[in-house]
């Protein structure tokens, strides 16, 4: 049975200094941000501005965490392109550090038709396989990489996340306007595709660090304002 992620005094812990750490490295901003579903965000993670060796490796680290952490199983690692090649390629290095060792592999989006052809890179898929990228939003990227892995003869059998938005999944209908649903993408892996989903930090998290931050310093409030307002329209 697939349950919601255990949360724990460490692991929130763990979350507040991730989402420290992304303010501080620029890769998580506030403001008016316009996503792929036509909402106008207060905030914004844009994980490419993990863009040096320094961000990179304290990154993979929150991950290696998390993972270790939450208990999931998994027998190697699959980075689907392009944010997840390198993010599941160090998170493989610094798991092997930390004594768990596993094949990577990463698919390439144009087939390649000569070498050894095909769109996919790395160790063969096989086992149980853990995707990892940085943020879900619709949850078709992860539907694309369940099904390479399934056409593999692999299970899809988890995810690993940095930020887990905690907001309405959308789906553009016949006549092209977009519906909002009822759950989040995470939610829809979790409970319809029956996926175990890790994540480093919630939007319940940003929004803790907001409150301790707000309450200490106000300039923060406004802040705090604006994403409270957007999850009560749009959280799940």
């Amino acid at each position: 049975m697939v349950t919601e992620q255990a949360s724990s005094a460490p692991v929130q812990a763990m979350a507040q200094e991730f989402v420290q750490f992304a303010v501080d490295s620029g890769v998580l901003r506030f403001g008016q941000f316009k996503t792929k579903a036509g909402r106008m965000s207060p905030y914004f993670f844009n994980a490419g501005l993990f863009d040096d060796g320094a961000k990179l490796g304290r990154l993979v680290q929150f991950y290696a965490k998390a993972l270790l952490a939450s208990g999931i199983e998994f027998d190697m690692i699959f980075g689907p392109a392009y944010k997840g090649i390198p993010l599941g390629a160090a998170v493989a290095v610094e798991l092997a550090r930390l004594g768990k060792n596993v094949p990577f592999a990463y698919n390439r989006k144009e087939v390649k038709d000569h070498g050894e052809g095909g769109s996919l890179v790395g160790a063969p898929l096989q086992g149980r396989v853990l995707i990892v990228d940085d943020v879900m939003s619709a949850g078709t990227a992860a539907r694309e990489s369940i099904a390479l892995i399934q056409a593999a003869g692999a299970q899809a059998h988890a995810m690993a996340i940095a930020l887990d938005r905690q907001e309405m999944a959308t789906e553009v209908q016949a006549d092209g306007l977009v519906r909002d649903l009822p759950h989040s993408a995470v939610q829809y892996v979790r409970q319809t595709l029956r996926m175990q989903v890790c994540t480093i930090a919630q939007l319940s998290d940003l929004l803790a660090f907001l409150q301790t931050r707000a309450h200490k310093h106000p300039e923060w409030s406004a802040q705090l304002a604006h994403v409270q307002a957007y999850r009560e329209r749009y959280g799940v």
